[in-house]
């Protein structure tokens, strides 16, 4: 995340404030600048160009602080929600808050790192567009199909999603990581599928994409991870089948990202990357920073901030992906 300020006092602002708690003034986050600027009382904007911006129509209903381009319209991250909980369902309402504000994070890192998003409108048959769903009267399944990302609202419940993740044997689960996970089988469709020679090199790395999705679960949840999962796998579940390796590798590029970036925002490293590879980066700025972190967490009597093996095996697979994200960022 990066280090904002208000503009009129100066002091310190963050992603999701919609007001300067130091002098008052009204803010809004501005998706094409990347930044948080005061608006006018009626959260309204006008840009260098002399465009004027309007703050979005879902600011009561989901917490939405981000600027649409006109008065009472959705802003981008807002329009990518193709369905939400009705208005009866107050419980779902307020879980879709949750799920909103991870979404915009989400949706930031992506304009950070170049990736690019195709909307529904764009592309009605493989657009990015997510459904975020209640279960308070239906099962909902995570999951990602022709560009529609399914989220079960009830994730962000702390007590429900810890339950998940003892029942599932998960060392990480949060909202925001299941997001990054399911974009990540949007981007390999748009980034790696479109392509014959980046298939194969996938395949190589990630194996036979091909193999029977529902044969490959049905065996992953009678037999379990192999023995060896770590040598060549970032966590139990990329193990299911190469869809998942792929989803989960990418998932965890933006959280090494997103954490770095945040980390030299705010002086914990330096302000310059280290190194021209990915591998560079995670040996000399990742691996030293998680592992203070996780003593730091330690130290509060918390889990660690991130409880990974990064294998040399896995690394490559992360530098596949960094190299999806730099491709994409040239291409423009």
């Amino acid at each position: 995340m990066k280090k904002q300020s208000c503009g009129v006092c100066g002091s310190s602002v963050y992603f999701e404030n919609s007001v300067c708690l130091h002098c008052g003034t009204n803010l809004a986050y501005l998706r094409n600048a990347r930044a948080i600027v005061a608006t006018g009382s009626q959260g309204q904007y006008t840009d260098e160009s002399g465009a004027t911006w309007h703050r979005c129509a879902n600011f009561l209903l989901s917490g939405c602080t981000w600027l649409a381009p006109e008065g009472g319209s959705q802003c981008f991250s807002c329009e990518l929600t193709r369905t939400r909980p009705n208005d009866s369902d107050a419980k779902g309402l307020s879980q879709f808050i949750a799920a909103e504000r991870a979404k915009r994070h989400l949706i930031a890192e992506l304009d950070g790192l170049g990736l690019p998003i195709i909307t529904r409108a764009e592309d009605p048959d493989g657009g990015l567009a997510f459904d975020l769903l209640s279960s308070v009267k239906e099962d909902v399944v995570i999951g990602h199909a022709d560009g529609v990302i399914t989220i079960n609202l009830a994730e962000s419940d702390d007590a429900y999603r810890e339950r998940m993740r003892t029942q599932l044997d998960e060392p990480y689960r949060t909202m925001l990581g299941h997001f990054r996970h399911e974009v990540g089988h949007y981007f390999e469709t748009v980034l790696v599928f479109s392509d014959d020679e980046r298939t194969r090199e996938a395949r190589n790395l990630f194996g036979d994409d091909t193999k029977d999705y529902q044969a490959e679960i049905d065996r992953h949840y009678s037999e379990g991870a192999p023995a060896d999962w770590n040598e060549r796998f970032i966590s139990k579940y990329a193990t299911m089948h190469p869809y998942e390796d792929f989803a989960e590798s990418f998932a965890h590029y933006l959280h090494i990202c997103d954490t770095l970036d945040t980390a030299r925002e705010f002086g914990l490293i330096p302000s310059t990357p280290r190194g021209t590879s990915f591998q560079e980066v995670v040996e000399t700025e990742w691996l030293p920073l998680s592992l203070a972190l996780n003593q730091v967490n330690r130290s509060m009597g918390k889990e660690d901030l991130y409880p990974f093996v990064l294998s040399a095996a896995v690394i490559d697979k992360l530098e596949f992906v960094h190299g999806l994200r730099t491709s994409a960022t040239a291409a423009g």
